[in-house]
């Protein structure tokens, strides 16, 4: 960990030096502005001691890759994605927090705490309020902040549930919902642009033609082509994420989905090493711990694992805690018919583990078990998490739609949640046929060492929820316990069997498309307790980071 001067010094020269002359985002359709969240909520200062120690939860990392093997034109083609990323984080700032005016007001650290939580609230604390007196409100810029749930539900219009409307009020003051592409159209029509322009530079013509597509889909809110087209693309070494895509920070319905880019180079050598297992995704469906019923759809036959080095990261998923792997498209019709690719982001992925994750396991583990702990078993468990969105079931067995549409503002988490627990399911099938060579030890160890990683996050997001419900459920399962030293120990029999029996339970419960009692088991386990806290607080005061900020 760097010293506080030297840490506090660097951070604010990457941040402040990289949000100089950004332009601002403003509603560009004819309806209503929405207020500003300024309008709601009261700044206050913050004291420099707080905002030291929370700058000083992140790692600064430099995002870098060797570029030398790319082609001129693909070497061209590099800052003209930048260029597209970049719009989407100003499209993030619109949709997550309001018009980004208001950090004109702000100077130091309270400007780099601003920048990186896209916000005043601390994004790795359940967005407490620390540059602000007020609560975020669940459904950030997405809808009217006086809007009440029950104005909504009260309120008929097909796209108000749309993934890619905003919601505003009209001149009357009723709610209208605008299409993304109407209400942010000058900045998609810049993107689109810059899209075409790298699209024309592409030597590869699956990436050209997934280019093109995606400069269409950013002005027309229509992404289905695209994505099937991404998937198409199999010998491109540079690659581009980017569009409205997850839907965590509507933390009011679950309904909207932020603008987000991920500028990637492919490993080719890692990438290969990857391909066979994609040919398992059959196999492992079938062998799913729950009912027919529950596994009867066939997942799509054309997903692929291949590893990347991020170059950029830009809106949503650089907001907080970041992201170390991808699993792309959502649309459960595309991967019904295609299936889906899984990225793995190599460079970033080891930074994480080696300045957080082995320093955590240090203090935590018993010792007994550090020898369990190692990058590749880190790097399978993250690939099969994303492998696990790909399998179980997209729609309800019981006719109450998507399993998304079903569980409403829980589906993000227990899809996390099925995620993380299935994916170490599946690696436990591969390891009994032999296909993968690290030990059930090593991967059991290491994916529980990364729950303490992972909850730093806070508990209040999809992916911290996820982590408290499997946290708690193998405790209370006797799969992990302390030890009298305060070390935690595994019994590895009880955590096999606690491994199916969970994914067991979220598996039916999506299948079910049961909104109550997802609920309950989110209200029951999706909390830190007072034990699993002072935990916490160690390597806190172990000065160990919580997450990187990077340098790009």
């Amino acid at each position: 960990m760097k010293t506080s001067s030297k840490f506090s010094v660097l951070f604010l020269f990457f941040l402040l030096g990289a949000c100089k002359n950004e332009p601002q985002t403003t509603a560009e359709s004819g309806a209503k502005k929405a207020e500003s969240p300024s309008d709601f909520y009261d700044f206050s200062s913050t004291p420099s001691e707080l905002l030291d120690t929370l700058l000083q939860q992140y790692e600064v990392f430099s995002l870098e890759t060797d570029l030398n093997t790319l082609t001129p034109n693909e070497q061209k083609m590099i800052p003209i994605l930048m260029e597209a990323a970049q719009i989407m984080d100003e499209l993030y700032w619109e949709q997550s927090y309001g018009p980004k005016s208001w950090l004109d007001s702000l100077t130091g650290k309270e400007k780099a705490f601003a920048m990186v939580n896209y916000g005043p609230w601390d994004r790795l604390n359940d967005n407490k309020p620390i540059l602000t007196a007020k609560a975020k409100y669940a459904g950030a810029n997405f809808y009217p902040a006086d809007m009440t749930a029950a104005e909504f539900d009260a309120w008929q219009d097909s796209a108000k549930s749309s993934q890619y409307t905003m919601v505003r009020r009209n001149s009357s003051g009723k709610l209208e919902a605008i299409p993304y592409h109407k209400f942010f159209a000058k900045k998609l029509e810049r993107a689109s642009f810059l899209l075409e322009q790298a699209a024309s530079l592409a030597d590869d013509a699956g990436l050209r033609n997934y280019l093109q597509l995606r400069a269409k889909a950013l002005i027309s809110d229509d992404y289905q082509a695209s994505d099937m087209a991404w998937l198409d693309m199999k010998t491109n070494k540079i690659d581009i994420v980017i569009g409205p895509i997850e839907n965590y920070e509507d933390q009011l319905f679950g309904y909207k989905t932020s603008y987000e880019a991920f500028v990637l180079i492919k490993d080719m050598e890692w990438s290969r090493k990857l391909e066979k297992f994609s040919s398992f995704l059959p196999e492992l469906q079938k062998g799913l711990p729950v009912g027919d019923p529950y596994k009867k759809e066939t997942p799509g036959s054309d997903s692929e694992l291949n590893a990347y080095d991020v170059i950029q990261y830009r809106g949503d998923c650089n907001a907080g805690s970041k992201t170390i792997a991808i699993n792309l498209p959502n649309d459960e019709e595309v991967q019904l018919k295609k299936g889906t690719r899984r990225l793995q982001l190599k460079n970033v992925m080891k930074q994480k583990f080696d300045k957080i994750l082995v320093p955590i396991a240090n203090e935590l583990l018993d010792t007994s078990l550090l020898k369990h702990v190692n990058f590749n078993a880190f790097f399978e468990n993250t690939m099969f998490h994303e492998v696990a969105h790909g399998l179980g079931i997209k729609n309800t067995i019981n006719g109450k739609g998507l399993v998304r549409t079903a569980l409403k503002e829980h589906y993000a988490a227990i899809e996390e949640g099925k995620a993380d627990i299935l994916g170490l399911y599946m690696i436990s099938r591969l390891k009994a046929k032999n296909e993968i060579q690290e030990s059930m030890e090593s991967y059991i160890t290491t994916f529980f060492a990364s729950i303490f990683r992972s909850v730093r996050f806070g508990a209040g997001s999809a992916h911290g929820k996820a982590n408290m419900i499997r946290f708690n459920y193998l405790v209370e399962q006797g799969a992990v316990y302390k030890n009298k030293d305060g070390r935690y120990g595994i019994d590895f029999a009880k955590f096999d069997s606690a491994m199916a029996s969970l994914t067991q339970l979220i598996l039916t419960l999506q299948g079910d498309g049961n909104y109550t009692k997802t609920a309950q088991l989110v209200k029951d386990k999706a909390i830190i307790k007072a034990d699993l806290a002072k935990d916490l607080e160690l390597l806190k005061q172990k000065s160990i980071p919580v997450d990187i900020v990077f340098k790009q």
